[in-house]
């Protein structure tokens, strides 16, 4: 039985997001999907998630396409590892090639954990949600002084 993990913020859940745990599904006998806490995003990525934890994790673990949901609240996907005993851990192909893919495929290497790269939604993600919403708000604000 292959176990695979795919750890991901799930912020503002899009269909990349949806996309890449389909893909993962499809190349593992049991799906574990991390969501990542949100002290840890906002340690390794600089920002807020828009939706808290919990709810996140609510929304990844009601997918069918999904085993299991746990909160990712280590920094280091080997943590994960020690915990989970996955085979194969899953990223968006954005990962490949860069300084942290290559670093993550030292490090499980050294495990025995294969580094499989999915296509990355190139159409939509949380940064690009997060940028509409920004630019959104200020017409927001603006309405709800006009319904006033």
């Amino acid at each position: 039985m292959t176990i695979g993990y795919a750890p991901g913020a799930y912020d503002l859940f899009h269909v990349g997001h949806l996309n890449l745990l389909r893909h993962a599904a499809a190349h593992c006998d049991r799906l574990i999907a991390g969501v990542v806490d949100d002290d840890v995003l906002e340690l390794t990525k600089g920002i807020r998630p828009v939706v808290p934890a919990h709810e996140r994790l609510e929304i990844v673990r009601a997918l069918s396409i999904v085993d299991e949901a746990v909160i990712e609240d280590v920094p280091s996907k080997l943590a994960m590892w020690e915990r989970l005993r996955f085979d194969v851990i899953f990223k968006g192909d954005d990962w490949r090639g860069t300084a942290k893919g290559r670093a993550l495929e030292e490090q499980f290497a050294a495990v025995g954990v294969e580094v499989a790269y999915f296509p990355y939604t190139m159409h939509t993600s949380s940064t690009a949600l997060r940028r509409a919403l920004a630019l959104l708000e200020p017409e927001a604000a603006t309405l709800t002084e006009a319904v006033r």
